[in-house]
């Protein structure tokens, strides 16, 4: 993807900046996408991301004016999968559900804020799961969240139900997440490669700033929720303990938690490490959900080139039993994850 041409303007050492002109912006990078790999696409994929778009937009706006308009706080209820409800999670549902009901391009959408699957009417030929502020619980300290998403094609014939999501990571067609903070980060993937997308509020455009963008093969970084150690089984804290007491002496991994998943895994794909969320060993269920955030994760990690797994099996070949299905995970560079992959195996060959 050019960078674009340039142009002079005052300033600098020489009395000269360079300023770009021709941008690549997201509407730009999406028609490319199209035409480079569906010679006969009908534009329908394209009008769902844009209308991804403008949700992800809408929901950056309500979040910098959150605090001048009483937006921050609890709204009164819980949702689907039994947290509490921020004032801005459901708003943020709210915004997205009605954007993929404009785009008409959508049949199902499955929201971490619903208990059931939405059905759309008309002739809509995807189906999108999504958490729409993931990491809430911190907004009102001003950490960073942001809206996870992943998208199926609808299943041949279907009407519309839970079995056109209950289908393994795999079969996702596009995933990504925007990262709302100081600015608004875009990550996306469809399939060909990872790009991230910085918003522009001036111009009101995603902008092509992380082309390609590929997760180094290791780095010693972790981050996890040590304050859930105790619920751990035997391999992850034995994992965890060799990162931070290594045996051969070396530097021992430095720490890195935010506490919201957008934000570590951001800060994992652009530096490396590893991120973990792992089950708790007695119930054997996780925290984070598959549908809407292990699976659209996973699949922007790996085609970065990183892992993701729940320790003794690839995330994205799950098959989940319900739309709120949890799962444990570890995800991150490929060297990194990998030694969890073989803490495990180690121990089950020991049983």
């Amino acid at each position: 993807m050019s960078n674009g041409f340039t142009t002079s303007g005052p300033g600098g050492a020489d009395g000269i900046n360079e300023i770009k002109t021709d941008i690549v912006t997201l509407t730009r990078f999406i028609l490319d996408e199209q035409s480079r790999v569906a010679s006969n696409a009908t534009g329908d994929f394209t009008l769902l991301l844009n209308s991804l778009q403008f949700a992800f937009k809408f929901i950056a706006h309500n979040i910098r004016r959150a605090t001048l308009v009483n937006l921050i706080g609890l709204a009164g209820a819980t949702n689907s999968t039994g947290d509490d409800q921020k004032k801005l999670d459901v708003i943020g549902d709210d915004i997205f559900i009605n954007a993929m009901r404009a785009s008409g391009k959508v049949k199902v959408v499955v929201s971490e804020e619903q208990d059931e699957i939405i059905v759309f009417d008309g002739d809509g030929k995807y189906c999108v799961v999504n958490d729409p502020i993931d990491g809430s619980s911190n907004l009102d300290a001003g950490v960073s969240v942001g809206t996870i998403f992943g998208v199926y094609k609808l299943q041949p014939g279907s009407t519309g139900t839970a079995a056109d999501v209950l289908r393994p990571g795999t079969e996702m067609i596009a995933a990504g997440y925007t990262m709302y903070g100081a600015s608004a980060n875009l990550v996306l993937t469809t399939g060909f490669g990872v790009n991230g997308f910085t918003l522009d509020t001036a111009l009101g455009e995603f902008i092509l700033t992380h082309p390609d963008m590929k997760i180094p093969k290791k780095r010693a970084i972790y981050s996890a929720n040590e304050g859930n150690t105790i619920y751990w089984d035997k391999p992850t804290q034995d994992y965890f303990h060799k990162l931070k007491y290594p045996e051969d002496g070396s530097k021992p991994y430095s720490a890195r938690y935010i506490g919201s998943m957008v934000a570590d895994v951001h800060r994992t794909l652009l530096y490396g490490g590893i991120f973990a969320y792992p089950a708790d060993s007695k119930s054997k269920n996780g925290k984070l959900r598959l549908l809407y955030e292990c699976f659209p994760m996973a699949m922007l990690v790996e085609q970065a080139g990183g892992l993701a797994t729940t320790g003794r099996k690839r995330i994205l070949d799950i098959v989940p039993t319900q739309i709120h299905a949890r799962s444990g995970i570890f995800l991150g560079s490929e060297l990194e994850v990998q030694k969890i992959i073989d803490e495990y195996k180690k121990f089950d060959e020991a049983q």
